[in-house]
């Protein structure tokens, strides 16, 4: 592929690429070698920011769809508009850096702060911490998204990475997709687990109800896999996890849990009967992203980071651990 400017790339449709559609052949030139979605290209051809172009070099004339066919010596041009502003004023929000460099950052979020805005949250996010302490931030998607890889909920606590430029969203964006990503967590389950280990495997999508929840969805869920190993048994009815994720879907420890019939101790949306969690000091779910490894988009080199448990989450721990002493 040609570099033709910062912001559009061509290329000659190949021998081996005739006969097939205009997405297909995009997705194998763009999509890994610089880091694009299939989502973003479908955008972009339905923005007409592609044209494809005759071996004679005659325009086809026709508007180009993704579906169109190609012949080979077509050449194809892609224009990618530069990101759009968004209207975000930076403000100064609370959270703890773990590392930083030229191309990430690694924080603990606190709980109760939103990642990225939306409606109901249009102010005081991590977005808005994030542009007062960097300044500048990638853009990725056709519109300033500020270094955001991945998410925690609101009420989650623990590690999250933020990437600091383009090159950095690119690399993160598909160590996530290929699983390169190592993202552990601890969580305080309702009821006993009788094993010691186990794994969930069930598709998660959109409630088909509540849209504010995820659901195990058999027939249109996306791929989800949980692993969980226990880490501590409470006898007045709690068990202490450590859980490792391969798939990152929306709420999908949440959800897993739940399926399980062990909800997250505090879970408001997918639990039961959390006004009993409080007498132990517990008043949000209790899920903390502990751990997380990935290779440094730049070096290459493994990196690995960890958020030690959010203060209300230790103090839940430490009564839950006296009450078992005073049961003995």
């Amino acid at each position: 592929m040609t570099l033709v400017e910062p912001s559009s790339f061509a290329f000659v449709v190949a021998p081996h690429e005739a006969g097939r559609r205009l997405d297909q052949v995009l997705a194998m030139r763009v999509v890994k070698p610089l880091g694009f979605t299939r989502s973003r290209l479908q955008a972009l051809i339905r923005q007409g920011q592609v044209t494809v172009a005759s071996a004679a070099g005659t325009a086809t004339g026709a508007p180009v769809k993704p579906g169109t066919l190609l012949k080979a010596g077509d050449r194809i041009d892609l224009r990618v508009p530069p990101p759009e502003p968004v209207d975000l004023v930076a403000e100064h929000v609370d959270f703890s850096l773990l590392y930083e460099d030229d191309d990430i950052l690694v924080l603990t979020k606190p709980p109760g702060l939103v990642v990225h805005p939306a409606d109901g949250h249009r102010q005081g996010t991590l977005v808005h911490g994030l542009l007062y302490h960097c300044r500048t931030l990638s853009g990725i998607s056709g519109q300033l998204r500020p270094g955001i890889v991945h998410r925690l909920d609101k009420d989650t606590s623990g590690c999250l990475v933020v990437a600091k430029n383009d090159q950095a969203h690119h690399s993160l964006v598909r160590q996530f997709k290929g699983q390169q990503v190592e993202k552990k967590y601890q969580a305080l389950l309702r009821g006993i687990l009788v094993e010691d280990a186990g794994r969930v495997e069930l598709p998660i999508g959109r409630h088909p109800v509540n849209r504010k929840k995820m659901a195990v969805r058999r027939e249109e869920g996306r791929e989800a896999l949980t692993h969980w190993r226990v880490r501590q048994r409470f006898s007045v009815g709690y068990t202490l996890v450590d859980v490792r994720l391969e798939t990152g879907r929306t709420h999908q420890i949440r959800v897993h849990m739940a399926a399980m019939g062990h909800p997250l101790a505090g879970d408001r949306l997918y639990g039961r009967n959390v006004e009993a969690d409080r007498q132990y000091g517990i008043e949000r779910q209790w899920l903390h992203a502990w751990q997380l490894a990935f290779n440094h988009p730049r070096s290459g080199h493994r990196l690995s980071f960890t958020a030690p448990l959010w203060p209300d989450l230790q103090a839940s721990l430490a009564r839950l651990q006296e009450l078992a002493k005073i049961e003995k």
